[in-house]
This record gives structure tokens, C-alpha cells and sequence, in this order.
């Protein structure tokens, strides 16, 4: 073990997802010497890229919300410095988004809330007034929660139990008895993993707002937000170590973390600790008999969103057209069943998203497919373990089994787009084992706990631990994404830094 008692870092960030890499901006922008500990070689978590046929690819980056002049995320990165050294490109207006189905009916999700209303209106003249109202209710929701809207009003009640307890399901059937409209409403529930029973009509509201409110794409993705990021860290100080999982820590006699040790034998010292990662992984590297029982009970016993699988197409030059906006496809009727797939009928919908051309403009380079699939499918390899950093094969059985996956997904693709087929160069695959390898998520889960509106405060996760020095941040304190974990940073890090001039130095660089 190596120890270099010169070298105590005020924080010491464990996990360089976007979340951990925010916590660890703010800090060191503060004046605070930073350590950013990732296992990976790449930094960004989920927005993970690879190469293929000299195309970037990504993962988990595919548009962002709220990036309108004067919206939140617009604002955070222009206070992170990167909006003016990234390349977006906005989607279609009239139709960022595109809920369709098998027997070929589509529908426009606009931007700006008179958009999104004329053009649903369109479609659904009798029912302007469930529109309106559902309208409405979204932005009433939004304006609860001031940290989304970087308000001033710093109560310490982000959003009361009442807010968080109204199901989404539930609330968009009470406002009209036309269920075709309530599916398109709930049509981009794949953005949040939506359950019927259980998704609250709160983060419904927190992310369909976003994307409304100006929807981007970043041009290469992530693989430039995530370079463009790493270069401000470095410009701040914030000291990037990768290829170092932390596995445990050292402790003193009053319970305080003085060290967090990795699998290489490293250790780092530090005087607060902040992890991005899953509640239940932080529990398991810390010790649970450091934690009160009871949230140790609880963490374990909460549900974790569902997996996917991800197919990614590459096409041959000028072979399928550019679409500058996504598509969440379904063969049934229902979205919200979507997840409800069986092995015969997998999938029931997908989305779509097709990355913005670097040579072309007019012609895809590349297409996303992302699917739901369960962990247990993919439970007979569940021992095997695959990354960049450590590269083994999960066997022949597994290769056959994504094989087989790809074919199923191409042969539905083709109904919404006949001859696709001959359009493609290669197919590449990530299953639910590829997310828990990469991100370290519980099962591959994409969005990681599951948001109850029926146990509303089971939920609800503080970033303080009994650990006196141990915070948490990451996709699973607020929601996920980039403007959701970008959030989470910040009301972490008003644990050390005074909240009404970090909210105010923010809204500074409101465009």
C-alpha cells in the first residue's frame, strides 16, 4: 500500500460520472483540493463511448433538455464552463420527440409548452382542455422544486411528501377518458423507466419540462462533453485518478474516513468523502455496520429501475436519412406495458435516436436502439465480468445470445423502416451486464432506484450518512441524466458550501 501522508485532499470524489465530475467542478472552483477516484479509463459513467468503423458511439448521451436560453441546464453549463466550448445542435421544434405505432400513427411532442400544446391540439381537437390542464400541472409541479429552477427559495424541503405520493398513470387518466391521448402523453416513459403503479407524476414532470424547454443534441456526444469537462477539472485543479476502484477504507476512533483504499493497492487520503455510486455499492465498500441499521434495511430492500439492451447500427455512406428528432416506437397499444415484455414478444417498443452526422448532414451515420431487458436474462453469465480496463470474453453462449437479440431487434426495426437492413455496415451490442460493468449500477439498472409515488419517502435519499465525513450525490439522490445527477451535485455540495451564493453565482451566468 502506498501512503503519502503530504497529500490529503480536502474531498475525495468516488465515482467520475457526470455527477461526481460536477461535485468535484463546484469544489475546486471554491477553492478546495479535489480528488476524482474512477474505476474506468473513460470518465462520464453512463455517457461511456466507443469507436466503431471510425464512428463515435455512445451509450447513454443521446439529447438533453433544458438547454433553451436562460434554462437550467443551459445555465449549469455555462457555469461549468463547457457550453461555449461544446458543439449542439437543436432538434426539430415541431417534433423533437415522435410517439408511433405499429399500425403507423404518429405523434409530434413539440418545444416551448404553446408549441406542445398546438401541435397535440392538432391531433386531438376535442381535447384541448386535458391538454391545457395537463400542461399546466406539469409547470405547477417544476415550480415546487426550486433547486430545479435555480430559485433562491432554499427550503429545506425540495418537494413535500404530497407532491412526490401523485402517480403519473393516475393523474393523466383522471384528465381525460381518451386513452390514445393518455399514451402519447406517457410516450417518452422510456426517458424515465415508467411503472404504471409506481412512477410519481413528479419525475414525470422534472423531465418532460427539461425537454420541452429546448431539446440538443451534442454534436459527437459524449465524448465531447465528457473532453471538454476533463479539460476544465484539469484547468481547476481537480486531481483525475482513474483505473483505481475503491474497494474499502480506513477509519479513525471517532468513526471518520481518514483514507479510502483501491484495488491497486492505492491509497487516498482525504478530509470529506463524497460517492456517486448506488447507495447499496457504497454501503458494501464502507461497511454496513458503519451505517444505521435502518437505512441499511431500506436501501436493500428498494427496487432499481429495469436494464436494456442496446443495439447500435452503422451504415453504409448515404444509405439512410438523418432524422433530427427520436422516435419511441411500441407494438402495443399501452406504453406504460411496455416493460411488461415476455420472451415471444420481446420487444414491445423501443427507442430510437440517431446521433448528428459529421460528414453528411442529410444521412445517418449511425442509429441507437434502446430496448428493455430485464438482469435475469442474462443471468447465466452473471459471474463473468467485461470491461476496457479488465477485457475478458463471457463465452460463446453469451455472444449467441446478443446475437440473437440483434436479429429480433433488426426484424422489428424493418417494420417501420423497410430495407434498413441493406442499409447497414455493422451491429454492435451492450446488455444488461454491460451497464453494471461499466457505471457499477445494481443489475445494469439505467436509471438506478425506482421512484415510488406509493411509498413516497422511501425514496427520498440524504446525502448525509452516520459516517460524519461521507456524503452522497450521484443519478440516485435527485433523478437521473445529465440535468438531473448536474442537480444532485449541487445540493450536495450545500453541505460545504454556502447554498444562497452558490445558487446566485450559477444564475450568473444565466444567458
Amino acid at each position: 500500500m502506498k501512503l503519502n501522508p503530504q497529500n490529503i485532499y480536502d474531498y475525495v470524489i468516488i465515482g467520475g460520472g457526470f455527477g461526481g465530475m460536477c461535485c468535484a467542478y463546484i469544489l475546486a472552483d471554491e477553492g478546495y483540493s479535489v480528488a476524482l477516484v474512477e474505476k474506468n479509463i473513460q470518465y462520464g459513467g453512463s455517457l461511456q463511448i466507443f469507436s466503431r468503423d471510425k464512428f463515435i458511439l455512445d451509450t447513454g448521451l443521446h439529447y438533453i433538455g433544458g438547454f433553451d436560453p436562460g434554462q437550467n441546464l443551459n445555465t449549469i453549463f455555462h457555469y461549468l464552463g463547457i457550453a461555449d466550448k461544446l458543439k449542439f445542435h437543436r432538434m426539430d421544434e415541431n417534433g423533437y420527440d415522435i410517439i408511433s405505432f405499429s399500425d403507423g400513427r404518429r405523434f409530434k411532442h413539440g418545444m416551448g409548452y404553446n408549441n406542445f400544446i398546438e401541435q397535440l391540439i392538432k391531433y386531438f381537437p376535442d381535447e384541448e382542455k386535458a391538454i391545457h390542464s395537463f400542461c399546466r400541472k406539469i409547470q405547477e409541479l417544476c415550480n415546487h422544486y426550486p433547486i430545479y429552477n435555480l430559485s433562491d427559495d432554499l427550503s429545506e424541503n425540495y418537494l413535500d411528501v404530497v407532491v412526490r405520493g401523485e402517480n403519473a398513470y393516475e393523474y393523466i387518466a383522471s384528465l381525460t377518458e381518451n386513452v390514445e391521448l393518455r399514451n402519447v402523453l406517457a410516450g417518452n416513459n422510456m426517458l424515465y423507466a415508467g411503472v404504471k403503479e409506481k412512477t410519481p407524476l413528479f419525475v414525470l414532470a422534472l423531465i418532460f419540462n427539461s425537454y420541452i424547454c429546448g431539446s440538443y443534441k451534442i454534436v459527437t456526444g459524449g465524448a465531447q462533453l465528457i473532453r471538454q469537462f476533463s479539460q476544465r477539472l484539469r484547468e481547476k485543479g481537480v486531481q483525475k485518478i482513474n483505473r483505481q476502484k475503491v474497494i474499502s477504507a480506513l477509519f479513525n476512533d471517532e468513526n471518520k474516513i481518514t483514507a479510502v483504499k483501491t484495488d491497486d493497492g492505492e491509497i487516498i487520503q482525504g478530509r470529506h468523502f463524497i460517492s456517486t455510486l448506488h447507495p447499496s455499492v457504497t454501503i458494501d465498500i464502507f461497511g454496513k455496520e458503519k451505517f444505521y441499521p435502518a437505512f441499511v434495511r431500506r436501501i436493500n430492500s428498494l427496487e432499481n429501475t429495469t436494464s436494456t439492451f442496446i443495439v447500435q447500427l452503422t451504415f453504409k455512406p448515404y444509405s439512410f436519412p438523418y432524422l433530427n428528432h427520436n422516435i419511441y416506437h411500441y407494438f402495443n397499444d399501452d406504453v406504460w406495458e411496455t416493460i411488461n415484455y415476455t420472451e415471444e414478444n420481446w420487444p414491445l417498443g423501443f427507442y430510437l435516436s440517431v446521433p448528428v452526422p459529421v460528414k453528411n448532414k442529410s444521412f445517418a451515420e449511425s442509429l441507437t436502439v434502446m430496448c428493455y431487458m430485464r438482469p435475469e436474462e442474462v443471468a447465466p453469465w452473471s459471474d463473468t465480468f467485461n470491461s476496457t480496463l479488465h477485457p475478458n470474453s463471457r463465452g460463446e453462449d453469451y455472444e449467441n445470445f446478443k446475437k440473437r437479440k440483434e436479429e429480433t431487434v433488426i426484424q422489428k426495426l424493418e417494420t417501420l423502416y423497410p430495407g434498413i437492413r441493406d442499409a447497414i455496415l455493422h451491429v454492435y451490442s451492450s446488455s444488461p451486464l454491460t451497464f453494471r460493468d461499466y457505471t457499477n449500477s445494481v443489475n445494469g439498472s439505467i436509471y438506478g432506484i425506482l421512484k415510488n409515488s406509493h411509498s413516497p419517502l422511501s425514496t427520498v435519499i440524504n446525502p448525509r450518512t452516520k459516517i460524519p465525513n461521507l456524503y452522497l450525490s450521484g443519478q440516485n439522490l435527485i433523478f437521473h441524466g445529465v440535468l438531473g445527477t448536474s442537480i444532485g451535485a449541487i445540493v450536495t455540495c450545500f453541505e460545504f458550501v454556502n447554498r444562497k451564493k452558490l445558487i446566485e453565482k450559477i444564475k450568473s451566468f444565466s444567458r
